[in-house]
């Protein structure tokens, strides 16, 4: 199924809505994979699916438009595949009793494509920024701890966070959702509508 190039060089450059079309068109042949590889166990070819889309997305820069898209796409579900059945099948170590795996939902792409937006939103700030972003998010800190931390006048912390949320709006203004951050920096970063797989509830 050809893609049309204007949608490959979209998606080359970080485009969500190009990523959207793709899986759309591409969700059941790399589901058609995975089942191949993993079984017909359809939480583990739900996996395998997602994760080769997020690992489509994070590699898309080095996608040859001049290629075609379906193969490239196959690779890395055959990838994924293998490397999924490698994890179920992981021997005990030890000579312990046997290893119980801990049900753990697995990120959705949805929350995977939230964090690569706002992670790419804040490394793409000025320097001084990114610190009062990451100090008041990672750290909780008010105002005038970041001041103090940095050596810095409460009036300059207060001011790169106003510009910081400037930038960040108009990085992040394709996405929506409830603010990520909430402190008294005035930085909000919203939750994208990322794609969803078709059929299935959102984990």
């Amino acid at each position: 199924m050809p893609m049309d190039p204007s949608t490959l060089d979209r998606f080359r450059r970080g485009d969500p809505e190009a990523l959207r079309t793709i899986y759309q068109a591409y969700a059941g042949p790399v589901a058609t994979v995975a089942r191949s590889i993993v079984g017909a166990e359809q939480g583990l070819v739900d996996d395998v699916v997602q994760e080769t889309f997020l690992r489509a997305w994070r590699a898309a820069g080095q996608f040859d438009p001049a290629r075609a898209l379906a193969p490239w796409l196959f690779t890395i579900a055959r990838r994924t595949a293998i490397d999924v059945v490698r994890s179920e099948r992981r021997p005990t170590r030890g000579g312990h009793e046997p290893e119980v795996d801990v049900a753990v939902a697995p990120e959705s792409l949805e929350s995977a494509w939230e964090r690569y937006e706002i992670r790419r939103a804040v490394q793409n700030l000025p320097s001084e920024e990114q610190d009062v972003v990451r100090l008041a998010h990672l750290a909780g800190m008010t105002h005038p701890e970041i001041a103090e931390r940095l050596d810095i006048p409460v009036g300059t912390v207060k001011s790169r966070s106003h510009r910081a949320h400037r930038r960040l709006a108009a990085a992040l203004s394709h996405l929506a959702g409830p603010p990520l951050l909430s402190a008294d920096d005035e930085v909000g970063m919203r939750r994208p509508a990322g794609p969803t797989t078709e059929g299935r509830g959102r984990r």
